[in-house]
């Protein structure tokens, strides 16, 4: 009998373990299938309303207000993962989908909606009414509209595809969602990690809210908060990869600032025509108020999601208008939910740049109809803005305007500053801007056609001057202008601080001269306080009158200065009640009644006429006028004509509140060969209408101009004086400067000026 090997192994040893463990691993496989057939099967035949209760308990609690799920609730497994690759794209998802949900505001918040007409002032809760959402037939007759569109008309908010309907939002819900479903990836919560592949928002009415306290109802808070230890931070995170909005609904409430907004959203398909280079990823239209100025545009903008971002570049366009003011846009908004920054190109325009008050606060003069178009990039941070609107291009009526101007918010004022520049100014397009009547503004009619008055009666609107200060430059190159003003150039600095406008230095080319003046208006006291000085020098007088200019004759040269004060609302009611001297130097001129017929000047023509003879040309060597102002009472304090003939001397007065004259012309001649007339010559009546026997014509709105005017229209030496004291050293001009001039009694008021002498026999017609 052989024994057996002691190395030899009973071979069926190991295969019974093997087996074992087989069986083993094939028990759990088969248990983890069961369990995934459990799992599948009770996910999709549970019944997921049984925990809508707890799951608002849930949600409540973590977000300190109320919220109910008020639809149905179910859940659906998905595959496979149209986001994922590999055999990840295979492995099931979780689609929950939610019906009829909505969310309180805070305790104490209400956010009331507005009637269908009007957007109202803040409510008794401090905060600003909303516009309304339009009904469905609204909606069906804007779907496919052009007109909503367009800036011309109210944007209708459109409804582009049918929606459920949410529940209907009261004053203390924050926010309604007829329908909202996401897609949950189950791998990733093995690390704590609730990821969405999409979130599907189906007509959510979202409301975000704001007091004047700065207070809000999207800040979330529990009873919990301020108890919670270090390190009990929520170990989840949340990641969702698209959110989708359809027929979405968002307003925005504003009670510090008076802004009342709602907009309607949608998400943008993939292939949508409209995100050409893949920028945007929403669509929106919005209409409301901003304080009482009604608000509309619509356009597009980057996908909602990215929203969430602490630093974002959120892509915009748009196309706004807000009453005649339109805008369009296209740039980049940096942290929109801060206003952190932008940088956009942005193209304005409307019928006067005043209409852009109610929308930007900024105080600008009327203009003619103006379009711009420019780069505004700063900081939109409340109480903190700083901009810049650069290099911007546009017209003026039918002048051009380039320049960059610069805002900056502050205390006690906001500040705009800048420097504005037209390469050809069309000088119709300054009227407005000067105060000019139209009679096309509601706020001037009725001031433009004064029965028998010739000074401008404009109100200067200061309402606005406390609501912002200014420094601002102006020039303007080239005039487009009538031939009768020959205006050259202009340039202005405009300085608005504390309700007082400084326009320093105010300068004109004009007649081959120079007219420089300072101006301030001051608001601060009522009615409006006015002080003006300035000088001109070397306007060339012919210039003023191209037919005369084309027969080679000179008027001669004008030089003066003045310095006047007053009160009043209007230039009329400030000349009305102003103090102040003006002097006025006219040499080496020539005149005849001829020379005076082709410029028009008819009052002047008769005077020259009557005093030198129908055809006779007078050189003139030196004309003096210097008037003293007093209670709006101009005094001929010394106004002579010293010619080759004579002497002529004009005394009177002129009422400048009343627009009548009563002067005196007296003849000291040197040649009496040549008169015509022996005794002093009256001109009486009022500025619309003098008592001289001529027919009126534009003698006082030109008269400052010529030497027989200067005699006659102190009115218009009373505008535009204008002094160089070079000419008192001309030796000519020095004999009508005696020392007895100024001796003589001063100017008596209004109520104690004596009537004047009744006018000479009116020359009957030939």
């Amino acid at each position: 009998m052989v024994a057996p090997s002691p190395s030899a192994a009973p071979p069926a040893r190991g295969r019974p373990r093997r087996q074992r463990a087989l069986r083993w691993l094939l028990a759990t496989l088969l248990a983890l299938v069961a369990l995934l057939a459990l799992a599948i099967l009770g996910v999709a035949t549970f019944d997921w309303n049984r925990i809508r209760p707890w799951v608002n308990e849930k949600v409540s609690r973590a977000t300190g207000r109320e919220f109910a799920i008020e639809g149905r609730l179910a859940a659906r497994w998905h595959w496979p993962q149209p986001l994922e690759s590999g055999w990840r794209r295979w492995v099931p998802g979780v689609t929950v989908q939610a019906q009829q949900l909505r969310m309180d505001n805070p305790q104490g918040f209400a956010v009331l909606e507005s009637s269908q007409d009007a957007f109202p002032a803040a409510q008794s809760t401090g905060l600003p009414a909303l516009p309304p959402r339009p009904g469905p037939q609204a909606q069906a007759a804007s779907e496919g509209s052009s007109a909503a569109r367009s800036p011309d008309h109210p944007l209708a908010l459109e409804q582009h595809t049918a929606t459920p309907e949410a529940p209907p939002r009261t004053p203390e819900r924050m926010g309604t969602v007829a329908s909202a479903s996401a897609t949950l990836r189950l791998l990733p919560l093995l690390s704590r990690t609730l990821w969405l592949d999409t979130v599907v928002l189906t007509g959510p009415d979202i409301v975000l809210a704001r007091r004047s306290d700065g207070s809000n109802n999207w800040t979330f808070t529990t009873p919990e908060q301020g108890e919670e230890r270090p390190g009990r931070d929520n170990p989840w995170d949340l990641r969702v990869d698209q959110l989708v909005i359809r027929g979405g609904w968002l307003g925005y409430v504003d009670g510090g600032r008076d802004l009342a907004l709602r907009a309607r959203i949608d998400t943008l398909a993939s292939d949508d025509p409209e995100d050409e280079d893949g920028r945007y990823g929403m669509r929106f239209a919005l209409q409301g108020r901003y304080g009482k100025a009604p608000v509309a545009g619509e356009g597009l903008g980057g996908p909602v999601l990215s929203l969430c971002r602490k630093v974002l570049d959120y892509p915009v366009r748009f196309a706004a208008h807000s009453g005649e003011v339109q805008a369009q846009g296209e740039g980049i908004v940096r942290n929109p939910a801060k206003l952190s920054g932008m940088d956009l190109q942005l193209g304005v325009k409307a019928p006067s740049m005043a209409d852009l008050y109610p929308i930007t606060g900024l105080v600008l003069p009327n203009t003619p109809p103006f379009a711009v178009h420019g780069r505004l990039l700063g900081d939109l941070t409340p109480e903190r803005a700083v901009w810049e609107y650069r290099d911007f291009d546009g017209t003026v009526g039918d002048s051009d305007l380039h320049g960059r101007v610069s805002y900056t918010s502050g205390e006690p004022r906001p500040r705009l500053e800048g420097h504005m520049t037209s390469k050809l100014l069309r000088l119709a397009d300054l009227g407005p801007v000067l105060g000019a009547p139209s009679g096309k503004r509601p706020q001037e009619k009725g001031t433009d056609q004064r029965p028998g008055k010739v000074l401008p009666d404009v109100h200067f609107d200061t309402g606005r001057w406390g609501a912002m200060d200014m420094d601002l430059a102006f020039s303007g190159e080239r005039i487009v202008r009538p031939d009768a003003l020959p205006l050259e150039r202009l340039s202005v600095r405009a300085v608005l601080q504390d309700r007082q406008l400084h326009l320093t230095p105010l300068r004109f080319g004009m007649a081959r001269g120079r007219i420089d003046s300072d101006v301030l208006l001051d608001a601060r006291s009522k009615p409006l306080q006015a002080r003006a000085k300035g000088s001109v020098e070397g306007l060339q007088l012919s210039a003023l009158f191209p037919k005369v200019e084309l027969m080679k004759k000179s008027f001669g040269r004008l030089d003066g200065g003045f310095a006047l004060e007053g009160r009043g609302d209007s230039v009329a009611a400030m000349l009305g009640s102003s103090a102040g001297d003006a002097r006025l130097y006219i040499r080496d001129g020539t005149f005849s009644k001829e020379l005076l017929d082709l410029a028009a000047l008819n009052l002047g023509s008769v005077i020259v006429a009557k005093l030198f003879g129908e055809h006779q040309e007078v050189r003139l060597r030196c004309a003096v006028a210097q008037w003293r102002v007093r209670d709006g009472m101009a005094d001929a304090h010394n106004v002579k004509l010293n010619t080759e003939e004579a002497i002529v001397t004009v005394t009177g007065l002129v009422d400048l509140e009343e627009e009548e004259m009563r002067l005196r012309i007296e003849p000291d001649s040197l040649k009496w060969k040549f008169f015509s007339l022996r005794t002093p010559l009256y001109v009486r009546g009022s500025f619309a209408h003098p008592q001289v026997g001529v027919e009126p014509g534009p003698l006082l709105l030109r008269a400052g101009a010529a030497v027989a005017a200067a005699a006659v229209a102190p009115a218009a030496l009373a505008l535009v004086p204008i002094t160089v004291p070079g000419a008192e050293d001309d030796a000519s001009c020095a004999k009508l400067l005696q020392p007895e001039a100024s001796t003589r009694p001063p100017a008596k008021t209004r109520e104690a000026a004596p009537p004047a002498p009744p006018p000479a026999p009116l020359p009957q017609p030939q």
